[in-house]
């Protein structure tokens, strides 16, 4: 069998022999290739380990602030993180994605989920996925990374749920409840690193306005009277220096965000909000170290009534919800959803004004 595998190696060029040395009686040595596609196999399950792994891989590069960008179109889930951390070379960002590839020589991360810094997270990531690529990147500038996933990559069928705090008998706080999916996955890195990191999730549209609204109070307007190209700014200051629909498309393409161009339109006038980050949304704003005990409707219902911040968060949960709505019929809220707790029932009012098509 040896010598079959030695000559098909030989005639074809390629690792077919993924045995480096036979002992017999079943036992091999694989080669250096066929043991790290292995490990890729058992370090990426499932969506959700491609998204710690990529939120861990921009947090080593030193950024403070991450955004990822997910959809789901037919039986692909897309996912763009851009951060603002030291950004990658041309000349490494594909090399990147090969096995060992590291930038932290001196330096190995270890966290919650294991030991961070082997040159092995994107390499395990683009063997796993249908796509991985750098789609914009620099020194001192961040990344965008950008994957699609297939079917043959599995993930949490409820991804629309988010998680809670709670409180253990030895007064931790911890995320708890909900399914293991991309909001619970967020919510986890970021309570971790919520001294160091600020993390965003949420569509393209609302990644986008959400980019651009944090933009606004870091930059001076006036010397983008004087910028010579929009590509010689860091990716995140790129968005905001977008000053017309179309330009705000491409940049946004650059990046990895697909947007239309009445969708841009849509940003630009303010009608598509910017997202909270996943810590506020987990803590339902309230001041840091304090958490909201989460209310249990299947109780009495009679005595129910909202805190008026939390009737605002939930607010403005359901105008982030109702994009689904805008996006596909082509209309718009003429204000924000009211929220009413009746005896047995809490209503939600979207007050809606039907857009022109043109």
């Amino acid at each position: 069998m040896g010598d079959l595998s030695d000559f098909i190696a030989d005639v074809t060029g390629e690792s077919v022999a993924r045995v480096e040395e036979n002992f017999g009686a079943g036992y091999v040595r694989l080669v250096v290739d066929e043991a790290e596609r292995r490990q890729a196999r058992h370090d990426i399950r499932c969506v959700e380990d491609v998204v710690v792994e990529l939120l861990r891989n921009a947090r080593d590069a030193g950024a403070t602030q991450i955004y990822l960008a997910t959809t789901k179109q037919d039986d692909e889930r897309h996912l763009t993180m851009i951060d603002d951390g030291s950004g990658v070379p041309l000349s490494m960002q594909e090399r990147i994605f090969e096995a060992r590839v590291t930038s932290k020589l001196d330096s190995i991360h270890e966290d919650r989920w294991g030991v961070h810094g082997r040159g092995m997270a994107l390499f395990s990531i683009r063997q796993n996925a249908r796509i991985a690529r750098v789609r914009a990147s620099g020194e001192r500038m961040g990344t965008s990374i950008e994957v699609i996933t297939g079917p043959e990559l599995p993930e949490r069928a409820d991804q629309s749920t988010w998680p809670t705090l709670s409180t253990t008998e030895d007064d931790e706080t911890t995320v708890a409840r909900g399914p293991h999916n991309i909001p619970r996955t967020c919510c986890e890195f970021a309570f971790e690193e919520r001294h160091s990191v600020t993390v965003f999730l949420g569509s393209p549209a609302e990644i986008v306005a959400t980019i651009r609204s944090r933009m606004a109070s870091a930059m001076d307007d006036v010397s983008l009277l004087f910028l010579d190209s929009i590509d010689s700014l860091p990716l995140l200051e790129r968005l905001y220096a977008a000053v017309d629909a179309k330009e705000l498309v491409e940049v946004a393409s650059s990046l990895g965000l697909e947007l239309s161009e009445r969708t841009a339109h849509r940003i630009l006038s303010g009608a598509i909000r910017p997202v909270r980050s996943v810590m506020a949304r987990l803590t339902h704003g309230t001041d840091k170290g304090q958490t909201s005990s989460p209310v249990d409707l299947s109780k009495d219902h009679r005595g129910l009534k909202l805190d008026e911040g939390d009737s605002k968060a939930f607010s403005r949960c359901m105008e982030r919800a109702f994009s689904f709505i805008s996006d596909r019929y082509y209309v718009a809220l003429e204000d924000e959803p009211t929220v009413r707790c009746g005896k047995d029932k809490i209503t939600v009012t979207f007050r809606i004004a039907k857009e022109d098509e043109g």
